[in-house]
C-alpha cells in the first residue's frame, strides 16, 4: 500500500479491501441458501442446521471489537492476512467436514477468520483516505460491494447448490480467501498499518469478547428457545454482566481495550447507535422480502434472490455518488435523507404485500426506494463513526462501527423474525395470507426502528476539525489590499 498521494495503487488496494468485504457478505448469503441441502446430506434437523448459521455470527459479532484493536496493536496488514488465511482454512474445513458437529466448529472458526479480516481492511481504508470527499468515495465503494454481496451470495448459493453440492459453496470461499491475501501481499505495503507501541488489555479483551459472544448467542438463539427462557435469559444477563464488568476494567487499565476518552465521544456513541439501527432495518428486510417471495409467491430460492436484484443495481447506483451528496447538504442532512428514505421505503414495502400480488406490483417499486438509502445510511454512519478516530485508533474505531452493525443486523433479525412470528401464529386465515400478516408486521418494525433513526439523525453534531498550523499562520497575517 502507498501513501495517499499515489492514485493507481491506491485504488488498486481499495478495490482489494472492497473486495473483502464483498466475500464476506456473501459468504453469508451463500450458506444460508446451502442450508437445506446440507440437513439433507447430514441428516441434521431444523436445530442443528440454525447452528450452522449462528455459529458464525457469534464469533463474527464478539470478536469485531478485539480483532480492531489487534489490528492497531500488531499492524493492520499483518492481521488482514491472518484473518484471510484463517477464513481459508475453516472454509476447507467446512468443505471436509463429516458431521454437522463439525461443520459448526469450522463455521465459528470461520466468524473468527471474518472479525479480523473485516476489521483489519476497514481501518486500513481509514489509513489510505484521510477524512473528506475521498474517504467518502472509499466508504461508498464498500456500500456497493455490501450491497452487491448479498444477492451475488443468493444468486451463487443456488447455482452451486444445485450444480456441485453444498461443500462447493465452502471451497468456493478458499479460491477466494487465497485470491485476495496473494493480492493483498502485491498491493499492501508492509510498512503500512504498522504496529503500534502499547500493552494488551488482557482483562479487557476477555470481558468484553465472551460479554459479546454472550450477548449475541442470546439474541439468536432466541428465536429457538423464546425471550423468556432459561437459557436467553442466562445468556443475555450473564453477557450484559460481563459487559458492565469490562467497563470498570476500562477505567483502571493502563493500556485500555477502548480508552473511557474515546466512548466519551458523543458523536462517535451517536454515530454508532445509528449504525446499528441502519442495520437492525436492513439486514432482516433482506431475509424477510426473500422468505415473501419464496413462501408466499412461490419463488424458487434462486429467484427469491434475483427478486433483490433491482434493489443491488440501486445501490450499486448510488453508492458512488454519495460523496457528491454529502459535498452539497452535509452530512447530518444526507444522514437524515437516507433514514428517511430507508423508513418509506421499509413501510411502503409493509403496505404493499398481499398474499395474491406479483413481484412487480409488490416489491419491485419499495425495494428501489431501499436501495437507495442503503449507501446514504451506511456511509453516513461510517463517516460520523470514524471521523474523530487518530491514525493509531483506526482499527478501534474500525471494530466499534462493526460490532455495532453487527449487533444490529443480529437483534434486528431475532426481533423481526418473532414479531412476524408471532402475527402468523395469531391469525385465523389461510397460510399464505397469515404469513403475508407476519411479514407485514416486521417490516412495520422495521420502519419504526427507521424513523427512530431519523430522527435521531438530527442530534447528531461533529467537532469541528482543528486548524492547521497553516491556517493559524493565515490568519494570523493581516489580509492585503
Amino acid at each position: 500500500m502507498t501513501t495517499p498521494g499515489t492514485g493507481g495503487p491506491r485504488r488498486g488496494a481499495l478495490a482489494l479491501l472492497a473486495s473483502t468485504q464483498l466475500l464476506l457478505i456473501m459468504d453469508t448469503a451463500i450458506v444460508n441458501v446451502a442450508l437445506p441441502s446440507v440437513g439433507a446430506e447430514l441428516g441434521s434437523g431444523s436445530a442443528g442446521l440454525s447452528w450452522v448459521a449462528n455459529a458464525y455470527l457469534i464469533t463474527f459479532g464478539g470478536l469485531l471489537l478485539l480483532g480492531g484493536r489487534v489490528a492497531d496493536l500488531l499492524g493492520h496488514r499483518r492481521v488482514f492476512l491472518a484473518g484471510l488465511a484463517l477464513l481459508a482454512a475453516a472454509s476447507a474445513a467446512g468443505g471436509l467436514a463429516p458431521g454437522a458437529a463439525a461443520l459448526v466448529a469450522a463455521r465459528a472458526a470461520q466468524g473468527v477468520g471474518a472479525a479480523l479480516a473485516a476489521a483489519a481492511a476497514f481501518a486500513l481504508l481509514l489509513l489510505l483516505f484521510p477524512d473528506g470527499p475521498a474517504r467518502h468515495k472509499a466508504l461508498g465503494a464498500f456500500a456497493a460491494m455490501g450491497g452487491l454481496g448479498g444477492v451475488l451470495g443468493t444468486v451463487l448459493g443456488g447455482a452451486l447448490t444445485d450444480l456441485l453440492g453444498w461443500r462447493s459453496t465452502f471451497w468456493l470461499n478458499v479460491l477466494l480467501a487465497a485470491a485476495l491475501a496473494a493480492l493483498a501481499l502485491r498491493l499492501l505495503d508492509h510498512r503500512a498499518g504498522r504496529p503500534r507501541p502499547g500493552g494488551f488489555d488482557l482483562a479487557g479483551a476477555l470481558t468484553a469478547t465472551t460479554g459479546l459472544g454472550l450477548v449475541a448467542y442470546a439474541l439468536v438463539g432466541a428465536a429457538e428457545s423464546g425471550w423468556t427462557s432459561a437459557r436467553t435469559l442466562g445468556a443475555g444477563g450473564a453477557g450484559l454482566a460481563l459487559l458492565l464488568a469490562f467497563a470498570a476494567v476500562e477505567a483502571r487499565a493502563a493500556a485500555p481495550l477502548v480508552p473511557p476518552a474515546v466512548l466519551g465521544r458523543p458523536a462517535l456513541r451517536l454515530a454508532n447507535v445509528l449504525a446499528a439501527l441502519a442495520q437492525t432495518t436492513l439486514f432482516p428486510m433482506f431475509f424477510l422480502v426473500s422468505l415473501y417471495l419464496q413462501s408466499v409467491l412461490g419463488y424458487a430460492p434462486l429467484g427469491g434472490g434475483l427478486g433483490l436484484l433491482p434493489l443491488s443495481l440501486v445501490v450499486v447506483a448510488v453508492a458512488p455518488q454519495t460523496g457528491r451528496i454529502l459535498f452539497r447538504i452535509g452530512l447530518a442532512r444526507t444522514m437524515t435523507l437516507g433514514f428517511a428514505l430507508l423508513c418509506a421505503g421499509t413501510l411502503w414495502l409493509a403496505l404493499a404485500l398481499t398474499a395474491d400480488g406479483t413481484f412487480a406490483t409488490t416489491v419491485l417499486a419499495p425495494s428501489l426506494i431501499v436501495g437507495a438509502a442503503l449507501p446514504l445510511v451506511m456511509v453516513t454512519t461510517n463517516v460520523a463513526a470514524t471521523a474523530e478516530a487518530a491514525p493509531e485508533e483506526t482499527g478501534l474505531a474500525s471494530g466499534l462501527v462493526n460490532t455495532s452493525q453487527q449487533f444490529g443486523s443480529v437483534l434486528g433479525l431475532a426481533v423481526l423474525v418473532a414479531v412476524a412470528t408471532s402475527r402468523t401464529e395469531a391469525q385465523d386465515a389461510a397460510r399464505a395470507a397469515a404469513e403475508t400478516a407476519g411479514f407485514r408486521a416486521a417490516l412495520l418494525t422495521g420502519a419504526a426502528f427507521a424513523a427512530l433513526a431519523a430522527l435521531l439523525s438530527v442530534r447528531l453534531h461533529l467537532p469541528e476539525p482543528a486548524p492547521s498550523p497553516r491556517d493559524a499562520e493565515d490568519a494570523a497575517v493581516p489580509e492585503r489590499r
